[in-house]
């Protein structure tokens, strides 16, 4: 989180410009949106829905802090970075310029550990595996939600969960930290120009790994954190979606996944499930449907855990899916939660 210059409020990247948004208005945020990420939409409308009262003072540093990141796009675009340096320097003083320019540089730097997304990730495990959990982290952090999943889930589960924590509460890491890690694993990358501090990791980054682990691992980490970071656990699991939370769609959304799940998958996945998911998934099928999969449910027996987790995450797939593609919503968050 980066704190405000001018009040003792620490505010995100993502919460300064939900208060940019409003306050621009809706006829230019909307102008805006149209060159943004669907995904990135996403995160600014809920944001700008949770945003309640900002003080003058505060809009008004943001909306200066902006234009002089555009101005000094300008600058850059005219004359190159020591140009814009120059006349930045001599308009809001060295420091003050230098933070501004480092803002729009940083982006340009090589991303560290670019050599590791290009490396096979079981290659990457027999490398990382035995490092300290805070190394695995970084890491991890740097890499795409499906590489990182896949190595989270061969470690050893008593590990697991703490490095799944360390990613969460991982807020910024030195330069020098990560040139040093990146020494260990014996990288070229070059070094790092920009010497500002990078925002890495954080709820959102072990979401998406979560989100690509299998659903036992997924449980193990989760079961875990509820224990040692109750708060932290229940920050992840509003940003996530597991099977036991078919709870929160409505019965149109029920019925529109109902109709890509295989059948088969739905009575292993119902076995290992509680009898409020059950009834939410049997009151959305026809009478003739539901009695025909409860009688399969009985006739199959016992069933391994593994195959119902399997069953479950095929079905939560289904789901994230039909979310991605806007077919369904899902209320995340609580009662307060706005969706426009």
């Amino acid at each position: 989180m980066a704190k405000h210059s001018e009040g003792e409020e620490y505010l995100s990247g993502l919460q300064k410009s939900a208060i940019l948004l409003i306050t621009l208005g809706p006829e230019r945020s909307a102008n805006i949106f149209k060159h943004l990420k669907e995904e990135e939409i996403e995160e600014l409308t809920l944001e700008i829905a949770n945003t309640r009262s900002v003080t003058p003072q505060v809009k008004d540093a943001i909306i200066d802090e902006f234009y002089q990141v555009c101005l000094a796009q300008q600058y850059i675009a005219e004359g190159g970075i020591g140009y814009a340096k120059e006349l930045l320097e001599k308009a809001l003083g060295e420091e003050k310029a230098m933070d501004v320019i480092g803002k729009l540089t940083a982006s340009l730097q090589v991303k560290p550990f670019e050599f590791v997304r290009k490396t096979d990730a079981s290659q990457l495990l027999n490398f990382i595996q035995d490092e300290h959990p805070q190394t695995i982290a970084l890491i991890l952090s740097y890499l795409s939600p499906a590489q990182a999943g896949m190595i989270i889930s061969a470690l050893p589960p008593d590990r697991q969960p703490d490095v799944a924590r360390r990613i969460a509460l991982m807020d910024r890491t030195s330069p020098d930290v990560i040139k040093e890690v990146e020494k260990i694993l014996e990288s070229k990358l070059a070094s790092l120009v920009n010497q500002d501090y990078t925002i890495i990791g954080g709820v959102d980054a072990v979401v998406e790994i979560l989100n690509a682990v299998d659903r036992g691992t997924e449980k193990h980490i989760m079961e875990n954190l509820d224990i040692e970071e109750p708060q932290l656990a229940d920050d992840i699991r509003k940003k996530m979606f597991v099977f036991e939370d078919i709870l929160l769609l409505d019965d149109r959304a029920v019925q529109r996944v109902l109709r890509d799940v295989d059948n088969s998958d739905l009575g292993i996945a119902l076995k290992g499930a509680n009898e409020q998911v059950q009834a939410a998934i049997f009151n959305n099928l026809s009478k003739r449907l539901a009695s025909m999969i409860k009688e399969d449910m009985d006739f199959m027996g016992p069933v391994r855990m593994k195959d119902v987790e399997e069953a479950q995450q095929k079905i939560v797939n289904i789901i994230r899916k039909l979310e991605d593609a806007q077919e369904i919503v899902i209320s995340r968050g609580g009662g307060d939660e706005i969706i426009v």
